[in-house]
C-alpha cells in the first residue's frame, strides 16, 4: 500500500481549516439569530409621499420599535418601481437590504415590459405579504363629468383629447387605465410618472385630466376638496368611501387590487426570512397599524413567505392575459 506524504505545514493548514469550519458555520449561524444586529435599508421602489411609501414607513417604524433597530427607508423610484426592484435583486443577501414587494414590478412588469434586468420569480425572496388597496379614480375638480358613465361619453365624443396620470409605467394604475380604455371602449393618453406625488401636483395644477392611484393618495386629496372621486377598483365598495361605486357597476367584471409586501434577495438565510416574517406579522397586529392603515384605506393581508411567493406569481399568472389584451408594451 502506497502512502501519500503530506508536507507538515500543509497539514497544519489542512488541520486548521478543519477546526476553522465548524466555527464559521456556528458565526453565520449566530449571525441569523442575531439578526438584525445594525441597521436595516428598506427600499420603497416609488417616491417618498405616495401610497405605498406611506404604507412601508408605518410598517418600518413598527419594526424598529420590535426589533430595537432602525429600518430605514430609502426611496428609488422610477420604471415603474423596477429601478428599485432591481437594487434589491442585486444586494447582498444578508439580510441588511430589503425593500418593497408590489404588483407593479413583481407581477405586472415580467409581462408589460419587454426586457427586464431581474428575474422577478427567481431573484427575490418573497417574506411576508403586508398589505391590499383598490385603485381608485379621481379627476381635477373642474373636469367636466361626474360619474362614470358621463365620462365614457365625454371620452368617445372626444377621442385621444382627455389625459390620464399614473404613478409610473407597469404599475396597478397603469394597468387600470389600460384596463379601462380597452373595456369602456374608450381613447384616453397615458402620463407615466416616476410616482404617485409628482403626478398628483400636476392633476392639481390642471396639467393631466385624471388619474387612477391606490385609493390612500385620492383620499387625502378628496377629504382636502382638491380633487373629484369617481370609482374604486375593487370587487365590493370600500368601507373608506361607501357612497363612491365600483367601476364594476358599469363594465360588469372590471376589478383590480393593488398589493404590497417584504421582499429580500434571493439567497437570504432561511432563519432570517422566517424571523422578519414573524416580525412582520407582530407588526401588523397592532391595533396603532391597523388604525394607521384604516386611515389610508389599506387592508392588512399578512402572508408566510411560502405563501408570499405563491401569491406573486398567482398575480403574474392571473395579470397576463389582461395586459397582452390590452395592447400595452413597454420596450
Amino acid at each position: 500500500m502506497t502512502k501519500v506524504m503530506i508536507p507538515r505545514r500543509h497539514a497544519l493548514l489542512l488541520s486548521g481549516g478543519a477546526l476553522a469550519a465548524p466555527m464559521i458555520a456556528s458565526g453565520i449561524a449566530r449571525a441569523q439569530s442575531d439578526w438584525p444586529n445594525r441597521p436595516v435599508k428598506y427600499i420603497v421602489v416609488f417616491p417618498a409621499g405616495g401610497p405605498t411609501d406611506t404604507l412601508s414607513r408605518i410598517v418600518c417604524q413598527e419594526l424598529s420599535e420590535l426589533t430595537g433597530q432602525q429600518f430605514i427607508i430609502e426611496n428609488r423610484a422610477g420604471s415603474g418601481g423596477n429601478i428599485g426592484a432591481d437594487f434589491i435583486a442585486k444586494s447582498a443577501p444578508d439580510g441588511y437590504t430589503i425593500g418593497l414587494y408590489t404588483i407593479a414590478a413583481h407581477a405586472i412588469a415580467p409581462t408589460l415590459y419587454a426586457k427586464l434586468p431581474f428575474d422577478a420569480g427567481k431573484d427575490f425572496t418573497g417574506v411576508a405579504m403586508l398589505w391590499s388597496v383598490p385603485n381608485m379614480l379621481m379627476t381635477r375638480l373642474d373636469f367636466p363629468a361626474n360619474t362614470i358613465p358621463e365620462l365614457i361619453a365625454l371620452a368617445k365624443a372626444n377621442p385621444g383629447k382627455y389625459s390620464f396620470a399614473s404613478s409610473g409605467a407597469g404599475t396597478s394604475p397603469h394597468l387600470t387605465g389600460e384596463m379601462f380604455k380597452q373595456m369602456a371602449g374608450v381613447n384616453l393618453l397615458h402620463v407615466p410618472y416616476k410616482g404617485s406625488a409628482p403626478a398628483h401636483q400636476d392633476i392639481l395644477a390642471g396639467q393631466v385630466d385624471m388619474m387612477f392611484d391606490n385609493i390612500p393618495g385620492p383620499l387625502g386629496l378628496m377629504k382636502g376638496g382638491k380633487v373629484k372621486g369617481f370609482a374604486v377598483t375593487s370587487k365590493d365598495r370600500h368601507p373608506a368611501v361607501p357612497d363612491k361605486p365600483t367601476f364594476g357597476e358599469f363594465l360588469p367584471g372590471f376589478e383590480i387590487t393593488s398589493w404590497g409586501g417584504v421582499c429580500a434577495p434571493a439567497g437570504v438565510p432561511p432563519a432570517m426570512v422566517e424571523k422578519l416574517s414573524a416580525l412582520t406579522k407582530q407588526a401588523l397586529q397592532k391595533p396603532s397599524v391597523k388604525a394607521a392603515f384604516d386611515q389610508q384605506g389599506a387592508t392588512q393581508i399578512w402572508m408566510t413567505p411560502a405563501e408570499t411567493a405563491a401569491y406573486r406569481a398567482a398575480e403574474e399568472k392571473k395579470l397576463a392575459p389582461v395586459i397582452k389584451a390590452s395592447g400595452a408594451k413597454v420596450e
